[in-house]
């Protein structure tokens, strides 16, 4: 019998810079997507600044929070399944939100009110709103990206198949500018669509592959200008300039991004966050290649960017971490867990 070589040893939680997060209690069921929205609330003061949490959960009901504090403000109540998705336009009027009843909703994000439904054919996992806020994005598991007016909500949506051989499911979908639009896909490949091209030879201009199926992709504009596309896939977190294309880092994590987890890069582009499955196996998937005990990793990392070097490592969710982001004020960031609680952690404790 072949020798096996023995798992590592798992990452302990930190004791340097040791925190205790807010707790934002209100789920019921594992959480599935994050987003941080800021706005300014006076026109005339653009250091005035209101930052909004919205998540997405598979209790069907998608909630906002103010984004400092973590205090609830409001339920968007009316999906009847799981909601993978969730997202705030950019003036953080309209949310949209992605669901397993093969549904999306567009809401008032004022008062709650549902203002759109628009219905598909399978299991819908992700949704994002265009710079200008007059289209909306979605994508699942029926491989077709479809592209939404929002001025005219009853015409039928521009639709994209993501391949003519086979069905490739949607993981996440970011719109990079008013006119392009970057599908994650179950089969490694970010594929970048101008969705305002009406020849369908030249609609498809980019692809970007990472060789495993995408859990999570963040679109991020660093401080510095620069934009920088994170994914976690696989065991890897890869980063891409979203200009060029070239890929300028990736780093092998302590855990894997199969089932759950993702990664979200600092604004100031030095370091990042990164929460998923255990790399030995889990409950789900049994033991792996590597060996290792069954079990689920319940720890938030914090990782150089650079070098991949572990920074921090933090305990305190009761189940996988399942989504994060960093504040767009790069002072704290959100997790989202399987224990259907989001955590609020200082990015400097």
């Amino acid at each position: 019998m072949a020798a096996v070589a023995p798992a590592s040893e798992p990452p302990t939680p930190t004791t340097t810079g040791r925190q205790i997060p807010i707790v934002c209690p209100g789920h019921t069921r594992p959480l599935a997507e994050l987003q941080f929205c800021s706005i300014s609330e006076n026109n005339d003061d653009d250091e005035k600044q209101r930052t909004f949490l919205i998540s997405a959960c598979h209790d069907k009901m998608p909630m906002l929070r103010d984004g400092a504090t973590g205090d609830w403000i409001g339920t968007f109540a009316g999906h009847k399944g799981a909601v993978w998705s969730c997202r705030l336009d950019p003036a953080a009027l309209l949310a949209g939100t992605a669901s397993g009843d093969f549904s999306v909703q567009v809401w008032d994000a004022i008062t709650g009110q549902s203002l759109h439904s628009f219905p598909h054919k399978h299991v819908v996992k992700t949704v994002d709103w265009s710079l200008d806020s007059k289209r909306l994005a979605t994508g699942g598991h029926e491989g077709i990206l479809r592209i939404f007016d929002m001025s005219e909500p009853n015409k039928e949506p521009l639709m994209f198949d993501q391949s003519n051989k086979e069905k490739v499911s949607i993981s996440k979908c970011n719109w990079l500018d008013n006119s392009t639009v970057l599908a994650a896909g179950e089969d490694g490949n970010i594929r970048f669509w101008n969705v305002d091209e009406t020849d369908t030879s030249k609609q498809l201009t980019k692809t970007l592959s990472v060789g495993d199926g995408i859990r999570d992709m963040e679109l991020l504009t660093l401080s510095s200008g620069k934009r920088i596309l994170t994914v976690a896939a696989g065991e890897k977190v890869t980063f891409f300039d979203i200009v060029s294309g070239q890929q300028i880092k990736s780093h092998k994590m302590p855990i894997h991004f199969k089932v759950e987890g993702g990664a979200s890069l600092h604004p100031s582009g030095k370091k990042f966050i990164a929460g998923g499955g255990r790399r030995g196996g889990s409950m789900a998937l049994g033991a792996g290649k590597e060996g290792g005990e069954l079990g689920s990793d319940l720890l938030v990392y914090v990782f150089d960017f650079e070098t991949g070097k572990m920074l921090e490592c933090h305990k305190g969710h009761h189940g996988p971490v399942r989504c994060l982001r960093y504040h767009p004020d790069g002072k704290s960031y959100a997790t989202g867990s399987e224990d259907g609680t989001i955590r609020l952690w200082k990015t400097d404790p």
